[in-house]
């Protein structure tokens, strides 16, 4: 079963890099200048599982197929993009289509690449687009359940069900909250997952540092890395410029090279 992560955040923070880097290819463009990626960049990358030797030598299968994980590299958002600012209405939609978010955070100072609020603060930039997410739900949500008003009264399970997620979901997101800090009990996931909130989505802060501090991170990665504990969610630090660069070598060369990056990092 394949899985489909959009890497979101917003314009010139590392995205397109970051996609190259996972992909192993050029394929994104990464330029200084916001929208530079527009139509979403898709790739694919099998996932390396080494139960799956042993699996297939127990079932005498001829050929085995990894699962794949398909990343989505999506426009940037801005703010307003929940009343259609910038790409607003497109980003929502290749970020509903995904099953998870990484979440790219700009933690690297860089005067030559412009950041569209003029100021570097991963934290606030996280706090943009979670407003952005939660503003588009809290509008789809209240669409939602005005037109299950009629429905209502003819007492469908499903529909009562889907009217009690949805309530719940709107209390969550006009108290400030995204929806997956909301406990779903397991008979009602199904129905949770069809709802297709982008808030509900798993996310996974990546912190985007200079390659001084790829290491062990910086001060500002460590602040996201506070704000992800406690929304219960994680967070990882790289730099995305550095892993763009390996994933361009031959494998060898790669970790040759990333050998001699590590070393002078602990020197």
């Amino acid at each position: 079963m394949g899985f489909r992560m959009g890497i979101v955040g917003l314009p010139n923070v590392g995205k397109s890099t970051l996609f190259n880097a996972l992909t192993r290819t050029a394929a994104a463009q990464a330029a200084n200048f916001p929208f530079c990626t527009i139509e979403p960049n898709v790739g694919e990358v099998s996932v390396p599982d080494a139960r799956l030797e042993k699996l297939a030598a127990i079932a005498g299968s001829k050929q085995i197929i990894p699962t794949r994980m398909t990343f989505v590299d999506i426009a940037g958002l801005v703010r307003g993009a929940s009343k259609g600012e910038g790409l607003g209405n497109q980003f929502l939609a290749n970020i509903r289509e995904c099953d998870a978010i990484a979440h790219v955070l700009r933690c690297f100072e860089d005067g030559d690449i412009t950041h569209v609020e003029g100021r570097i603060d991963p934290v606030a930039d996280a706090e943009t687009i979670e407003t952005e997410l939660m503003l588009a739900d809290l509008e789809s949500v209240e669409r939602r359940l005005t037109a299950l008003g009629k429905k209502l009264r003819g007492g469908d399970q499903d529909t009562l069900d889907q009217d009690r997620l949805l309530r719940a979901a709107l209390a969550a997101l006009e108290a400030g909250k995204p929806a997956r800090t909301l406990k779903i009990a397991e008979d009602d996931r199904k129905q949770w997952r069809m709802l297709q909130l982008l808030t509900a989505k798993p996310v996974l802060f990546v912190c985007n540092v200079e390659e001084a501090s790829a290491a062990s991170g910086n001060s500002q990665s460590a602040r996201v890395a506070e704000m992800a504990a406690a929304q219960g969610a994680a967070s990882v630090v790289i730099s995305a410029r550095i892993e763009e660069e390996l994933a361009q070598l031959p494998e060898d060369e790669a970790l040759r090279r990333w050998d001699c990056t590590r070393r002078a990092w602990t020197a």
